[in-house]
């Protein structure tokens, strides 16, 4: 009887240690493949923005996805899960609270580093906005920035900055 409570809480504690593992993962995973995206684009160039428009493509994974901006138009250039925002002005876009995300996005891109925004957004597949955070980064000698979001209820938008520096 001790060997099968001893199985249980190990179990448990694994199952526990993994989740918390990925959850930390995941803003890691999203700079991962922010930067990923950015060094394509400045090899690719102009024609790689196309990979940036497929919904089952290398750049959208688990909840997440790679999304384009030309910000000197104030633009999205490639959206995977939303192709209808390419093109549009989203300047004045405003979420839930009022933030003029997207014209904080295209701030956030000239830091050398990027940077992570904090705003509301529908999930994939929703209408009602939830908390999301995206790290923004300039692509290197192009005119374009990417960007990947999280949604995430209680991280700290804090926290998830250190990652970056």
């Amino acid at each position: 009887m001790k060997k099968k409570w001893m199985i249980l809480c190990l179990t448990i504690c694994c199952i526990t240690v993994n989740a918390y593992a990925d959850e930390n993962a995941a803003p890691q995973k999203a700079i991962q493949k922010v930067r990923e995206a950015a060094a394509f684009i400045t090899s690719a160039g102009e024609e790689g923005l196309r990979e940036f428009m497929d919904k089952n493509g290398r750049w959208v994974w688990k909840g997440s996805y790679v999304f384009v901006l030309y910000c000197k138009n104030g633009t999205i250039a490639a959206h995977p899960i939303k192709p209808k925002l390419v093109g549009k002005n989203l300047m004045g876009l405003k979420d839930t609270n009022g933030k003029l995300f997207f014209a904080e996005f295209c701030n956030v891109a000239k830091k050398p580093k990027g940077d992570w925004v904090e705003y509301t957004w529908p999930k994939i597949g929703e209408n009602t906005p939830s908390r999301k955070m995206s790290y923004i980064l300039q692509v290197p000698g192009t005119p374009y920035q990417v960007g990947a979001g999280l949604y995430d209820e209680n991280a700290s938008v804090e926290e998830w900055k250190k990652m970056i520096h």
